[in-house]
C-alpha cells in the first residue's frame, strides 16, 4: 500500500520507529556515519577498524598508535601488539565522544581458542581505556563465541567486572552456552547465516520472516526472555533492512551506515514481532550445556560450525594486515635509513 507524500512527511521514518522499540547499534568504525544517525551504541572489529585506519581522515590516529608502541618499546612483536591494541582503544575514545551508551572492542581473533590469552588481552584493553580516563562501564569487549571464548567472558564477567559482547555467534548452542555464563551481550549473525543457506541450498531468496538467519535470533530471543537471562540480544550482521524491520523489538540491533541510511529514507509502518510477553508463552525446553554438550550440539549444526571457523579466519586475516601495516608504519622508514 502506497502512502500519500503529506502522511509520509509526517509519518517517523523506519529508523526512527525502530528506535522505539530497539536499541539501535553503529557497526562501524567511521565518526562521521556516527555522527549521522546518532545511534546508543557503536560495534566495531578488526574489519572495521583495518578499513577506518585506511582513510585519510584517521591517520592521526594512526600515527599516535604507532608512537605508543614505540615509545613501550621491546620486541618488533610487541611493539606493534600495542600499538594495535592502542589503535583500537584511540578509535573507541573518539567513538564514545559521540555517542551515550558504549562501544565494542574485539579482542584479537587468533586468541580464540585461548581462554587465558583473551582474558589477559581483555584486561589490557580495559587498562588503556582507563588510562584515556574512561571507565569499564561504557566498554563492551567482543570476544568470539568458541568455547574458550565464552568461558573466559565468564571469568572477565564475575571475577573482573569486565562486560562482553560474544561475537562470531550462529548456533543456539553457543547462545545458550553465553546465557549460563552470565555475559552481558550476544551479536548472533543473522546474514551471514542467510549467505550459508543460500550458497549451500536450493532456495536462494527468502521472505524476511523465512530468513533463516531472523528465525535463529527469533528463538535465541525467545528462550532468553522465557527462562530470565538478562544477557541482551543484538542482532547482527545484516544483508537486507527486511531483516532488520522482522527483528522489531529486539533488545539491540547493529548496522551498518549503509543499511540506516536505507532505514532512514523508508516510511513503512514498523511493530514490534519480538515481545517478551509472546517469548515466555512460547513452547521451549530449557536446556543445559558443559563442554562436551556444547561441543556435540555445536558440531552437528554444520552451518554454525563452518560460519564460526570463517569468521574467525577472516577477522584473523584483518589482524595480520592491520599488523602489517602498523609495521610498515612503524619499521619501513628505519629500516630505510
Amino acid at each position: 500500500m502506497s502512502v500519500s507524500p503529506v502522511k509520509r512527511q509526517k509519518m517517523e521514518s523506519a529508523l526512527d520507529q525502530l528506535k522505539h522499540y530497539t536499541t539501535v547499534v553503529a557497526d562501524t568504525g567511521d565518526f562521521n556515519a556516527i555522527d549521522e544517525y546518532k545511534p546508543l551504541d557503536a560495534t566495531t572489529n578488526p574489519s572495521l577498524i583495518l578499513a577506518a585506519a585506511q582513510m585519510p581522515a584517521y591517520q592521526k590516529l594512526v600515527d599516535d598508535a604507532v608512537a605508543y608502541g614505540k615509545k613501550l618499546g621491546g620486541s618488533e612483536e610487541e611493539q606493534i601488539k600495542n600499538a594495535s591494541d592502542k589503535l583500537f582503544v584511540l578509535f573507541g575514545a573518539e567513538i564514545l565522544k559521540r555517542i551515550p551508551g558504549r562501544v565494542s572492542t574485539e579482542v584479537d581473533a587468533r586468541l580464540s581458542f585461548d581462554k587465558e590469552g583473551m582474558i589477559q588481552r581483555a584486561r589490557r584493553l580495559i587498562d588503556l581505556y582507563k588510562e584515556a580516563g574512561i571507565g569499564k562501564d561504557r566498554i563492551l569487549i567482543k570476544l568470539s563465541s568458541t568455547w574458550e571464548g565464552i568461558q573466559a567472558g565468564k571469568v572477565l564477567e564475575a571475577e573482573y567486572g569486565i562486560h562482553c559482547n560474544m561475537t562470531l555467534l550462529f548456533s543456539f548452542a553457543q547462545a545458550v552456552a553465553c546465557a549460563e555464563a552470565g555475559v552481558t551481550l550476544i551479536s548472533p549473525f543473522v546474514g551471514r547465516i542467510l549467505d550459508w543457506y543460500v550458497a549451500n541450498g536450493d532456495k536462494k531468496t527468502y521472505e524476511p520472516s523465512e530468513d533463516p538467519g531472523v528465525k535463529s535470533v527469533t528463538k535465541i530471543y525467545n528462550y532468553y526472555k522465557k527462562f530470565g537471562y538478562k544477557t541482551i540480544v543484538m542482532g547482527a550482521s545484516f544483508r537486507n533492512t527486511g531483516e532488520i524491520k522482522a527483528l522489531t523489538g529486539c533488545d539491540y540491533l547493529t548496522i551498518s551506515p549503509k543499511l540506516l541510511a536505507e532505514l532512514s529514507k523508508e516510511h513503512v509502518k514498523l511493530t514490534p514481532t519480538l515481545s517478551v510477553k509472546e517469548a515466555q508463552a512460547c513452547d521451549l525446553e530449557k536446556i543445559h550445556l558443559d563442554e562436551k554438550a556444547f561441543r556435540w550440539h555445536h558440531n552437528e549444526d554444520q552451518m554454525a560450525v563452518e560460519k564460526l571457523s570463517d569468521g574467525i579466519r577472516k577477522f584473523a586475516a584483518d589482524a595480520v594486515k592491520l599488523d602489517r601495516m602498523l609495521k610498515e608504519r612503524m619499521f619501513s622508514t628505519e629500516n630505510g635509513k
